[in-house]
């Protein structure tokens, strides 16, 4: 049996326990609607709104009962790839402009439409996608602009690779560079922007990373731009090509590291749109975690954030397979369900459909899940949905624990590199069931931290993800 079929076979397992807590329901669109989702959201009056590669915005009436009710909003857009509903507007970027619609006469169709900026040319490469916006606290707005790849017809184009601030006067800020294909941008509940990478050259492997003004995030290309007067912080220089993740932060003192690696296949290929859980408890146990949609694997991807020593870090896992087809954007609607907006826009994805609108549903039922996990000054702690078993999780041997990093460098992605085996020295299993503390030697700052737990809860159920993946960032004090 091939490699490439036993993974899909374990995927459709994992799939089909998944389902006990999390069920996946389709909008039957009606027809003529071709919904290649690039935005979503969710109104105040209860429709969804999603925009198209093709340049339609729809607003679809009870989406998920036995007749919705499909309204085309606007159309004529330049492949829109985000939207947000801010200060009375609908805010969406376009190919070449930051833009907003709104629907004055009432009719259910935008008839104002307004250009807020478009301080960015274009080369005419068809990889010159924008994603966003993401609003801040501030109430600016948010892009990031991939790279292109491949011919530009009409020259070179600067600020691509880069994530731009937009005030709502339209005044464009070059804010951060180094990107490759930043598929996902968001603020985050505290006020602090986060875009997902896909990976590639420049990227070893796909990624959630923290934008902070002056940041470089790995990619030289568009970092011509930085010679230009809009770019307010020091300008990269040359990447070392070939070195260690780690050890770039001590050659290049603007380069970040990521706050996750998404090792590659194990979680996916192509990481997108961003939410976090602020439904109050509607969604299930992982209240303020980050739920991450996956083009190519068809998927949503968990992790779990913590701030160390200023840098943010923490932990992906496995959450649910099984969707119809790749996930470009996800959102929240009224009831605490998670929408996922889908299209595989020709590159293909698992799940057999080109295109759809399907939504994440908890059951009410609790897996037995690692919750969170942990960095401490001499390994990490876990912390479970519900009681382990005690026995089991003393015992170091139902944990294997690795690290490795990837190399900075040109050729496309990067193998798991300097892999080695931890040590689990001693099992601490609280009172309660609910947390574990692990000693492990050695720990190895900027490097993934990769453990595979046979563990089950307190009445015997197994675990329903084995594997999870913690990106060492900072080592605590």
């Amino acid at each position: 049996m091939s490699l490439t079929l036993m993974a899909l076979l374990a995927l459709a397992q994992d799939g089909s326990r998944e389902e006990r807590y999390y069920t996946i329901e389709t909008c039957k669109l009606p027809e003529g609607v071709e919904l290649e989702v690039g935005g979503l959201l969710q109104l105040g009056d209860g429709r969804v709104m999603a925009c198209t590669r093709r340049g339609e915005v729809w607003t679809i009436a009870e989406p998920f009962s036995d007749a919705p009710l499909a309204v085309r909003f606007a159309q004529g857009l330049h492949e829109p790839l985000g939207l947000v509903e801010h200060a009375g507007w609908i805010w969406f970027v376009q190919r070449g402009e930051l833009s907003r619609m709104k629907d004055v006469d009432g009719d259910g169709r935008a008839d104002t439409f307004e250009t807020i900026c478009d301080a960015w040319p274009i080369s005419g490469n068809y990889h010159e996608y924008n994603f966003g916006p993401a609003v801040d606290r501030d109430g600016n707005f948010w892009i990031t602009t991939n790279k292109p790849f491949g011919d530009e017809p009409f020259g070179r184009a600067k600020w691509r690779g880069f994530a731009l601030r937009i005030t709502p006067d339209g005044t464009m800020t070059p804010m951060a560079c180094g990107l490759r294909s930043p598929a996902g941008v968001g603020c985050s509940p505290w006020g602090e922007l986060f875009y997902t990478d896909n990976q590639g050259e420049w990227c070893g492997a796909s990624k959630l990373a923290h934008i902070e003004p002056g940041d470089f995030h790995g990619h030289p290309w568009g970092t011509f731009a930085c010679e230009d007067a809009l770019w307010q912080f020091t300008k990269p220089g040359a990447p070392p090509d070939g070195t260690k993740m780690p050890e770039v932060e001590g050659l290049m003192p603007s380069f970040k590291l990521p706050a996750v690696w998404f090792p590659y296949d194990k979680m996916g290929r192509s990481p997108t749109g961003l939410a976090w859980d602020e439904t109050n408890g509607k969604f299930g146990p992982f209240p303020g975690q980050l739920f991450v949609g996956d083009q190519y694997q068809s998927s949503v991807l968990r992790v779990a954030l913590e701030q160390v020593d200023g840098h943010w870090q923490g932990a992906c896992f496995p959450f649910r397979l099984g969707f119809q087809c790749g996930i470009i954007r996800v959102a929240w609607d009224r009831e605490g369900r998670l929408l996922c907006g889908e299209s595989d826009r020709g590159w293909g994805s698992l799940g057999g459909k080109s295109m759809g609108l399907q939504r994440l549903a908890w059951t009410g039922e609790v897996p037995f899940e690692v919750r969170e996990l942990h960095a401490t000054p001499r390994g990490f702690e876990l912390v479970f949905t519900r009681p382990v078993d005690a026995n089991a999780a003393a015992d170091v041997k139902s944990y294997t624990l690795s690290s490795y990093t990837y190399l900075l460098h040109e050729p496309y992605g990067s193998p798991e590199t300097d892999t080695a085996p931890c040590e689990i020295e001693s099992a601490l299993v609280s009172p309660d069931g609910r947390r574990v503390a692990l000693v492990v030697t050695p720990l190895r700052r900027g490097y993934v931290h990769e453990f595979t737990l046979r563990l089950c809860a307190a009445d015997g159920e197994p675990i329903l993800h084995d594997r999870a993946y913690y990106t060492l960032g900072r080592i605590p004090k």
